[in-house]
């Protein structure tokens, strides 16, 4: 495989379970292996050698099973990364997906230096456990290619920690972000600089000058039909010292229609002066 793509990767593994004979997959580097997982508690004969090699015997008949779904990390990142940067904040998020392939987003919030207490849960298929996060002071970081595929998803929210830190941090060896469902770099890097974030832009990634506080330079933002963007400006409009717009919100609803109404289920516990309209 060309290019790190759990996607294409799953795709591939469905094909091969067709196939006469045993296929072997190289990728370029290790993603995410949920259907791996999934296929080998259906009774698959899946194996993965040097956590990038993954063979697939055919022939297996495959066995209905009750499966667990746990929590989606890249939706209780946006929540993980809201705890951390909004001040006085608490948050325990239950039952959500553990899986080393997912958890990338937690590597980067304890690099950075915020709070955080994993419960890990018994579970014979998909790990998973509680996550409890509070608000914390954040430390710069710098990501290269090899860091990558374990956030991808998530690097918006990775760019909103890093304007929140104190210093200048850098990521590099995303240029896949440029084709997602916008070019996320791009948008990042717009949606931040209204913020009054300083931020430059780099064809693989960009470079983010933390700081404490910012100063709105554009209080209408834009998720550009992108589901994730929409959910970050959502959330970095919780620093905000004034009410700020989203155009297009209703993007969010594609990977999580209930963001809203559990973002303001969070607040409503709080006396919360800053929001988005």
């Amino acid at each position: 495989m060309k290019v790190a793509s759990a996607q294409v990767k799953s795709a591939l593994i469905f094909a091969a379970l067709q196939a006469k004979q045993s296929s072997i997959i190289v990728e370029k580097l290790p993603t995410r292996n949920h259907t791996e997982i999934m296929l080998h508690q259906f009774g698959a004969h899946i194996r993965t050698v040097d956590n990038k090699v993954i063979i697939v015997d055919p022939g297996e008949k495959l066995v209905g099973q009750e499966v667990t779904v746990p929590g989606d990390m890249s939706s209780a990142a946006f929540f993980l990364v809201a705890a951390t940067i909004v001040p006085h904040s608490k948050v325990t998020l239950k039952g959500v997906n553990l899986n080393p392939t997912r958890t990338g987003i937690i590597d980067i919030l304890q690099q950075m230096g915020a709070k955080l207490l994993i419960e890990e849960q018994f579970s014979t298929g998909e790990p998973s456990g509680d996550i409890t996060v509070e608000n914390s002071a954040l430390r710069p970081i710098h990501l290269t290619a090899e860091d990558i595929p374990a956030v991808i998803d998530e690097l918006p929210l990775v760019a909103l920690l890093a304007a929140c830190s104190d210093g200048q941090s850098t990521i590099r060896g995303a240029q896949e972000l440029r084709v997602k469902e916008t070019d996320r770099i791009k948008t990042v890097v717009a949606e931040l600089r209204k913020l009054g974030v300083q931020v430059k832009e780099l064809p693989d990634g960009m470079v983010i000058d933390g700081r404490p506080s910012w100063d709105i330079q554009d209080p209408q933002l834009d998720s550009y039909g992108d589901h994730r963007l929409g959910m970050m400006d959502a959330i970095a409009a919780l620093k905000a010292d004034q009410p700020l717009q989203l155009a297009h919100e209703d993007a969010v609803a594609v990977s999580y229609p209930g963001f809203f109404a559990d973002l303001a289920t969070l607040l409503g516990g709080a006396h919360h002066d800053n929001g988005l309209n």
